[in-house]
């Protein structure tokens, strides 16, 4: 059961083509977001859709299969790791990240 302490997984679109940075040691990091949609019914019984977006980061091989093969609109099922992280803005206000670390990523849908 300790595997299961933090563990993410998540099916979705990206919202844009991801973004590719190569570090100065060649590793590859991949940023990008995908949106997640459930639906529901209101009070009034209304059908109302909630879409919730999630940043992901990938690295290494990961990271170059994305660069690879994913691009807008893709669906995409993601397992990881749920991480926070902080920094402080111009103004000195301190800000917070929460994204998934993806360590599998499973292409989904019909091939482009």
């Amino acid at each position: 059961m300790s595997t299961l302490r933090n563990k993410v997984q998540l099916i979705g679109n990206l919202g844009n083509s991801p973004e590719i940075i190569t570090m100065e040691s060649g590793k590859k990091l991949a940023k990008f977001s995908i949106a997640t949609n459930e639906t529901y019914k209101n009070a009034q019984g209304e059908k109302v859709t909630d879409t919730q977006w999630t940043n992901i980061v990938a690295w290494n091989k990961t990271a170059e299969i994305v660069e690879k093969y994913l691009e807008k609109g893709n669906q995409v099922a993601v397992e990881g790791k749920l991480t926070t992280r902080s920094y402080d803005d111009k103004e000195g206000n301190k800000r917070y990240i929460t994204e998934v670390v993806c360590n599998e990523l499973l292409m989904l849908g019909s091939k482009n």
